[in-house]
Formats: structure tokens, sequence, C-alpha cells
């Protein structure tokens, strides 16, 4: 049966693209079946794809969305970004960001030789992504508490222990509590020589690894024993949207409850803030709200993530930001 041709230049261009993507024919045969030439057919393909006729998807569980990681660190500056594609059917997405904030780790370059590590559920799983000799050489240091005897016991020292073990590198820990319960508490112990040991080589590191937690009771703080209830609801009418290494803070990035702050233990934002490089590890609608507060007031020069939350980063840029 002969192919009546076709004339109009859209529909030309839908049926080359269907035939080339879905049929898998090649230019030739396109062109053959279409009556036009094959150069034609290539140009009729780049439009498609040039126009949204075609959208080309890479589905695999180390894919990224390349456009957004542009887009991001356009939007806030940021030396990279690391965007994960949802899973929507195996709910996977936390395991994907973890694994890939393993992967930049491991291509990371300068390479590390000093990381100061936070602590929580996604990093484990992070240290979890990571290969065996993942570095050359490598110092471990715990930048905030973590000694904990309600959920997760010992996570925080596990996690450092386990990222500085794979990397056949030391760890140095800093066995405290996160949130102490009284100031003159914190303050003992920050004098402690040992404990006092610690901070500075905090301080030394060369890169900064870290999530984060949201203001509710799905905080890893919440559920450690850390903060009652009532704390929670306090911080949440101060404006608190989330917590970086234990410290509440704002939508602008600000301290929500200076008291609070004033008894957690462990690096200062502002430190991290003026950090050459920090890497903040996010995933879930969850925690939207402080990834986008870490975005917009410099805690991160490296942002990994998964695409629901780079949609809201991007949806909400900041007020300077060129459209």
């Amino acid at each position: 049966m002969a192919v009546t041709p076709v004339h109009d230049n859209e529909l030309l261009t839908v049926r080359a693209a269907e035939l080339y993507y879905q049929e898998n024919k090649t230019q030739d045969e396109i062109g053959a079946i279409l009556h036009i030439t094959r150069w034609k057919v290539g140009r009729l393909i780049t439009q498609a794809r040039e126009q949204g006729i075609i959208r080309i998807e890479i589905s695999h569980p180390r894919a990224r969305r390349l456009g957004m990681e542009h887009d991001l660190c356009a939007a806030y500056s940021l030396v990279a970004a690391i965007v994960v594609p949802r899973d929507s059917e195996n709910g996977g997405t936390h395991q994907r960001v973890a694994s890939a904030a393993a992967d930049y780790l491991v291509s990371m370059r300068p390479i590390t030789h000093i990381l100061g590590v936070s602590w929580g559920k996604t990093l484990h799983a992070l240290a979890q992504a990571l290969p065996a000799n993942w570095t050359p050489t490598l110092n471990v240091v715990q930048i905030n508490g973590g000694v904990s005897h309600s959920a997760s016991p010992g996570l925080a020292s596990a996690t450092a222990t386990m990222i500085a073990h794979k990397g056949h590198g030391e760890v140095t820990l800093l066995p405290t509590p996160a949130i102490l319960e009284r100031f003159e508490t914190k303050h003992a112990l920050e004098s402690d020589r040992s404990i006092r040991r610690v901070l500075d080589h905090a301080e030394e590191a060369d890169t900064y690894l870290f999530s984060a937690g949201p203001a509710s009771e799905v905080s890893i703080h919440y559920q450690s024993g850390y903060l009652k209830a009532e704390d929670i609801q306090r911080l949440q009418a101060r404006g608190a949207v989330g917590d970086v290494l234990g410290r509440y803070i704002t939508a602008e990035g600000t301290i929500a409850d200076q008291e609070l702050d004033d008894r957690t233990l462990g690096l200062s934002l502002e430190h991290l803030r003026h950090a050459t490089r920090s890497i903040a590890v996010l995933s879930g609608q969850d925690k939207h709200a402080v990834a986008l507060a870490i975005a917009r007031s410099g805690l991160a020069t490296v942002m990994i993530m998964d695409e629901d939350t780079a949609t809201f980063l991007l949806e909400n840029p900041p007020k300077d930001a060129t459209p």
C-alpha cells in the first residue's frame, strides 16, 4: 500500500519523531516512508527535540537532572548541585540521594583531607553507600554532639566512624550530647581540654558534610529525646523551619531560639557559612523549607537533593535572582 505524503510541517515532525523513537527506523527508512530526504528527517528530529515534542528521560538509579542542577547553581550561587530524579514507583528517593552524595564525595576534587561530619539518618545512609577505599587519605571529625539514649543510639559516632574506616582514615569523635539542659553544663564541656581539642579540630576541616531536619516531631533531635513536644511548638511559633547541626533556624537562616542555641554544642553556623566547601544532603518534602533556608542563607556551597526539593527551591528563588 502506498504511503500518502505528509505536507503539514508540524505533523511531519511528529511522524518523523514517532518513526525514529518508537519504531526504531533509520533516517533513510523514515525518508522513504515520508517521501522526504534523510537530511530533512534529521532536521525534523532536531526540531522535535527543540520544540518539546519529544522528551528523553534516562531511567536509572544513578541518573541526574542536569538542567535543574545548572539552574540551582545560577539561582543560589552554588559551586555544585546534584539533583536525583524522584522515584514515585519504588519509594527509594531517599536512598538515591544518599548514593548520589556518596558518588559526589568519591569524585570530589580537590579531595578532602579533614572532613567535618554531622549526623542523622540521611548521612548514615550515605556512609553505608560509600565504597571501600573511597579516598586515599582522610581524617573525619564529628562537628556536633550526638550522644543519645533514645532513638538511634550511637548513630553519630557510627556514621563518622564508618566514613573514616571506609577511607582507611582516622576518626575524631565528639562524645557529648547535641543539646544540654543547662548553659553552664555546655560551657563547662566546651572548656574541657579534650572536648576543646575536638572542637578546634572541627574548625580546621577543609570540607563539611551535613544534612538537616524539620522543625517538627519528625526531627531526629525530638526522636533522640533532646527536645519535647512543647519545645517543638515553641520553635515553630518563633519561625523555625528546621535545624542544621542541631541549631534551629528561621526561613532567613537566623537562629530561631537563642536560649536553645546557647545550649547546643558543636560547630557554629557562622563557621559553616564561611567554609570553603560545605555539602548539604537533603531528601523529602518535610525538608523543603529548611533546604530553602540553607540555600538562601549561604550555609552550603554544594547541595545534593531530590527532584521535588529542587523544584521547590527553583519555584522560590532569592528576591535578587535574575528572572
